[in-house]
């Protein structure tokens, strides 16, 4: 009788108990957010949840769907179309939801997206921004169809956008804000085909007199996340690790393919940088489709920019100021960096070449 007495009172006590524990969490998640937007007086709008769903057409028309959650378009009720992407489940007590509205809350640049408003209602979390019309740039740089769309006039007209909203970032705001997530799916072209910055979700607030974060783990994608995120040896964690990034996109937006092909017909040809840094070093012609001479021209503008922001060490990288100067700058006036190395181990070869030639030089010229 006395056990039956405890099954019967003792399994609602602990359910009970179980449920306010997740009561607890959740709205300390939640507690977390609403005093952020209360000490921060921010200008995008509130809006509630009813209003969301109204806006989306009870979530009709999906856009896409990423990491931190989907994106659905959208209307405002004064006419224009917007994006509203729907948070899943929340790392951090909010803080992904935090990172967005808190970047770009206080960001009003041309090629960062702008955003609206936000919604916080119980578990939903919703942030609202400016529809761009044109999709992401993965889907006109990695498909026929797309990259038949834009002349590489274009397209380098589109790197100098992204290199310039990455620099306000880095140097134009109070705080430095690190991005840590730059690669074609996040840049977003409106109806002019002007790049936007988007998804700040893993974006990181920095005060811009220490130059070096401190992260307690990885954060990026693969094949755009810089070295020192993984080989603690070679630098410091800063911004040099969206430059890396930046480098990453700048190849594959030159050669309108992906850096890494495991169907080349050639294993020289596998890793693009490595294949096309020969080309460039021997001043050979680069052969990545049929291009005018004017057009040859500026893919090797955009390589041998490129090739300087994915240089192993961070010291060996150019700021985002100067990124932007090289690529609006004469070819003539660029030098050929040292060879990409992909592991340190590869780097103590090359060192005494970097050390001599080119060190001096590049960390005077890069800063």
């Amino acid at each position: 009788m006395a056990w039956a007495c405890k099954i019967v009172f003792g399994v609602p006590l602990i359910v009970a108990l179980v449920i306010c524990k997740w009561r607890k969490r959740h709205a300390s998640m939640f507690e977390n957010i609403e005093n952020y937007l209360e000490q921060n007086s921010l200008a995008p709008i509130r809006y509630s949840y009813k209003e969301i769903k109204k806006m989306t057409g009870s979530f009709k028309e999906k856009l896409g769907e990423g990491g931190f959650g989907s994106v659905f378009k959208a209307k405002l009720r004064s006419g224009p179309f917007v994006a509203i992407k729907m948070l899943g489940k929340s790392k951090g007590n909010g803080q992904d939801f935090i990172n967005e509205v808190a970047t770009i809350g206080r960001i009003h640049h041309q090629n960062v997206v702008q955003l609206i408003g936000f919604c916080v209602s119980g578990s939903k979390r919703a942030l609202v921004y400016e529809f761009m019309s044109n999709g992401s740039l993965d889907k006109i740089i990695f498909s026929k169809e797309g990259s038949e769309q834009l002349s590489y006039e274009k397209i380098y007209d589109i790197s100098v956008g992204v290199a310039r909203g990455i620099a306000y970032l880095h140097h134009g705001c109070e705080m430095q804000i690190l991005h840590f997530d730059i690669k074609p799916h996040n840049i977003l072209l409106d109806e002019n085909f002007i790049p936007k910055i988007s998804d700040f979700g893993l974006a990181k607030l920095h005060p811009i007199e220490n130059s070096i974060v401190t992260m307690t783990a990885a954060r990026g994608t693969i094949g755009y996340m810089a070295p020192e995120l993984f080989y603690k040896n070679i630098g410091g964690i800063s911004h040099k690790a969206d430059v890396y990034s930046f480098g990453m996109l700048l190849m594959e937006m030159a050669s309108k393919r992906k850096n890494l092909n495991p169907h080349a017909e050639r294993s020289s040809q596998m890793y693009f940088p490595f294949w096309i840094y020969d080309h460039i070093r021997e001043e050979e012609n680069i052969d990545i489709q049929d291009l005018t001479e004017e057009e040859k021209k500026i893919a090797k503008k955009m390589i041998i920019v490129a090739l300087w922001c994915i240089q192993l060490k961070p010291s060996n990288r150019p700021s985002m100021n100067r990124v932007v100067k090289m690529l609006e700058g004469n070819i003539e006036d660029l030098e050929i960096p040292p060879e990409p190395t992909l592991y340190p181990d590869e780097m103590s070869t090359n060192d005494q070449t970097i050390n001599s030639a080119s060190t001096t030089h590049s960390l005077n010229y890069f800063m």
